[in-house]
């Protein structure tokens, strides 16, 4: 929100430049910036007013213009604006003047017509980005009144980033009860002339939901003057606040909003049809808005409406049906108070921002909307005329009372420091709150209803720090002990998971949770996404629901920089829906890895990483689980159908690990192929804790074991076997070759098994170790059809 400091000095003025006022701000928990209201202003410029205008003689979009800048001598101009005319009181730069981006004036002859000067746009004097025309200007301003002071040019121009809780600072008046609260000086009131009701015209308002719609005020003006133009004053604060002009009583709405935080709607009276509704959409409801988007209200959006249809979407934006158009001459002016619940997200769903809609989520004051509405009848008078008519009222009169029990005791607790009871009461009071001494230490306190922040004693305490001023408060050491958590042994951490793979050479990275869809739909077809309803860009429209869809782009852009070998893994929260249409957060951990197994050098020739370099990785990361893990040959969408492996444990699947599928590489325009994985994060952090066991004293015996089996037959599903049958007295079993070529089969393979017997409490004998390495052997025989290699 941007608000003008000469605006703002008309409520509060404290002895302190704005510099002082903006670090008091930053102290009192309100961040913003000062920037100047013009940043180039023009050297030289003066209210011009157009006595005479003349086509010129050699052109016919060119005008010959006799202008009055206050001289004795009147300025010949040559003007090519389509709004140059008789009367027209512009900008007008003589000779030497200078304006913003340097362009100096000096005399000129155009198509053989002598020019002394130059009519100005506001885009030549740098007070909009673009402009049709010459800017024009009331018809009181003084011809030869140097322009920078009719527009004031010398003010500041404030720029807060309001935080959610601070919507009542959301204007000219709410800033300035927190300034005049900060300084301690008094807040002034601006004069207004008081509202004179000549009618009796009313319209009936109802509300469905007081929930939804607490207040609800409303009056006709009739007989408003459609050639009326928002003065020069009006237009300037407008738009140093970033709004645009565009019809009077408009404007005027939008100046109370900024100036009392009261967001406003006009309607054009003569187009509502009978009553006023405040009420919830129907299914299939629709409305057509200003900006000519067309919504239906599939969800319940709160809207107004006449007895016929939908005239605007509630607290967001009103209806192109009943908007205040030039021809309009009777309105219809709607303050009213919506709730936050009922507002918030209604604009971000259908993709419509507003400033009312900004200021409704935070909240708007209860009691505020009468006062508005008169502030903007007597605006509307002013500067259009009318005849004004009563306010209808609906919903409650008055504001519901907030009544907080504030204990001293708890606020010394709370800062650390001991505040003099009738400090913390002065202090409050300067907030607008009234106190109230109860029994003991306490008081009770009245919130006004602008605070509807103000809701629990700890808010009342924050409020005594800030005005105090955080800056006052001295730094202390913690009194608190805090006691360690003991940590869990069968549990590791996940920076033990990063640890484990940074010692590889892998690199984490973290990637926004938003995905491109093309990307995720070749790493996850089947995945249930969910799609962002306002994305920050048209590649990043979908939650991830999978890292990989993260993992490619990071890759292709680090390639893209000279990065060929790469590492990469991330840690985060995958997103799908569920088939209720809920949200699933599943915690995952995910790598990949690309181009040459090594870095570059001469110890060793260049090879490019493969599917077990990688799983060489993942063993070392499951550590001490690796025992109950097996990697399963199996299919996956996004993974080469011969070079992809499922990663069980305990029968749970935990993921996957492959090369990239070359249709995927083809459809994404992948450079190479790369190895990658996925795998859930929960399983991974469950370890096996470590138990002690004496070493044995007698000797181990080995028996190798050399089979041949089928093709398909896996080595890991022989260990299997072995394990299973090899008995008590097996203790370790791994597989030591394998050799494929002359001698065997078509489609056969033989693998050799290394076997280690061993008792911890004697030496086996001969005849044990025969029958269980034979007993092995029948078991292999037996699931696969192994044979033992002559």
């Amino acid at each position: 929100m941007k608000l003008s400091e000469a605006w703002l000095r008309e409520w509060v003025n404290p002895p302190a430049t704005i510099e002082q006022i903006a670090q008091r701000l930053v102290m009192g928990g309100l961040e913003l910036e000062v920037e100047p209201a013009v940043s180039e202003p023009a050297i030289g410029v003066v209210v011009g007013h157009i006595t005479k205008a003349e086509r010129h003689p050699q052109a016919d979009r060119l005008q010959v213009c006799e202008v009055d800048v206050g001289e004795a001598q009147k300025l010949q101009i040559v003007c090519g604006a389509a709004n140059a005319r008789v009367g027209l009181k512009a900008p007008c730069a003589k000779i030497g003047a200078r304006l913003p981006g340097g362009l100096a004036i000096t005399q000129a002859k155009l198509r053989g017509v002598d020019s002394s000067g130059m009519l100005c746009s506001a885009k030549e004097l740098a007070l909009a980005e673009k402009s049709e025309g010459l800017l024009e200007l009331d018809a009181e301003a003084k011809p030869g009144q140097a322009i920078d002071q009719y527009l004031n040019f010398a003010d500041n121009i404030l720029n807060l980033e309001i935080t959610p809780n601070r919507g009542d600072c959301l204007s000219v008046l709410g800033l300035a009860r927190d300034v005049a609260a900060l300084f301690g000086v008094n807040l002034k009131r601006s004069a207004s002339a008081p509202v004179v009701v000549e009618g009796h015209q009313t319209l009936k308002v109802e509300i469905e939901s007081l929930e939804d719609c607490p207040s609800y005020a409303g009056r006709i003006v009739d007989r408003v003057s459609p050639k009326a133009r928002t003065p020069d004053w009006m237009r300037e604060r407008l738009r140093r606040s970033g709004i645009r002009c565009i019809h009077p009583v408009v404007d005027i709405t939008n100046y109370v909003m900024l100036e009392l935080g009261q967001p406003l709607h006009a309607f054009d009276a003569d187009k509502l049809v009978g009553s006023v509704h405040v009420r919830r959409a129907r299914a299939g409801e629709s409305v057509t808005l200003l900006n000519e988007q067309t919504l239906v209200c599939e969800n319940r959006e709160l809207l107004i409406c006449d007895d016929k249809s939908a005239v605007a979407l509630a607290g967001v934006m009103g209806g192109a049906a009943s908007g205040v158009s030039e021809s309009s001459t009777r309105v219809f002016l709607e303050s009213a108070c919506f709730a936050p619940n009922a507002v918030a997200g209604t604009g971000r769903r259908h993709k419509v921002f507003s400033d009312a809609a900004y200021r409704f989520e935070r909240g708007v004051d209860p009691g505020l909307q009468r006062q508005a509405l008169d502030r903007a009848t007597q605006l509307i008078v002013q500067i259009c005329g009318g005849i004004v008519q009563p306010i209808t009222q609906a919903g409650r009169n008055q504001p519901d009372v907030i009544s907080i029990n504030l204990r001293r005791s708890r606020v010394t607790q709370v800062l650390g420091l001991e505040i003099p009871a009738k400090e913390i009461e002065a202090l409050l009071t300067r907030l607008g709150l009234l106190l109230r001494a109860e029994i003991g230490d306490s008081w009770a306190v009245r919130v006004p209803s602008h605070r509807y922040d103000l809701r629990i004693e700890a808010d009342l305490i924050e409020e005594v720090g800030r005005l105090y001023g955080y800056d006052r408060i001295a730094a202390k050491p913690y009194a608190a002990q805090l006691a360690r958590q003991p940590s869990q042994e069968a549990q590791r951490s996940s920076d033990d998971l990063r640890l484990a793979l940074a010692a590889r050479g892998w690199q984490e990275v973290v990637n926004l949770a938003f995905v491109e869809p093309r990307i995720q739909q070749a790493v996850a077809p089947q995945a249930r996404t969910i799609a962002v309803d306002n994305p920050i860009a048209d590649t990043q429209s979908q939650m991830r629901a999978s890292l990989l869809a993260g993992l490619i782009p990071t890759w292709l852009y680090n390639r893209a920089r000279q990065q060929e070998r790469l590492r990469l893994f991330e840690l985060g929260v995958c997103f799908e829906r569920d088939e209720q249409g809920g949200v699933i957060e599943t915690a995952r951990i995910a790598g990949l890895a690309a181009g040459r197994v090594l870095p570059e050098q001469w110890g060793s020739a260049a090879r490019e990483v493969d599917f077990y370099d990688v799983k060489a990785d993942l063993e070392a990361l499951l550590g001490s689980a690796l025992a109950d893990c097996r990697f399963i040959a199996d299919a996956h969408p996004a993974l080469h159908p011969g070079r992809c492996a499922r990663l069980e444990r305990a029968g749970k699947t935990l993921g996957h690990l492959g090369e990239l599928h070359p249709q995927l590489r083809q459809s994404l325009d992948l450079p190479s192929g790369a190895i990658v994985f996925e795998l859930e994060l929960a399983a991974l952090r469950e370890v096996a804790v470590p138990k002690p066991a004496p070493l044995s004293e007698f000797p181990s015996s080995r028996r190798d074991l050399a089979l041949v089996v089928g093709e398909e037959i896996s080595a890991e599903a022989l260990l299997q076997c072995a394990r299973q049958s090899g008995g008590a007295l097996l203790r370790e079993a791994r597989v030591f070759d394998v050799y494929r070529g002359k001698g065997l089969a078509e489609n056969s393979k033989s693998v050799a098994l290394g076997l280690h017997f061993n008792d911890a409490s004697r030496t086996l004998t001969l005849e044990e170790i025969d029958a269980a390495s034979s007993a092995i052997a029948q078991a292999l025989s037996r699931e696969f059809g192994a044979t033992i290699r002559q």
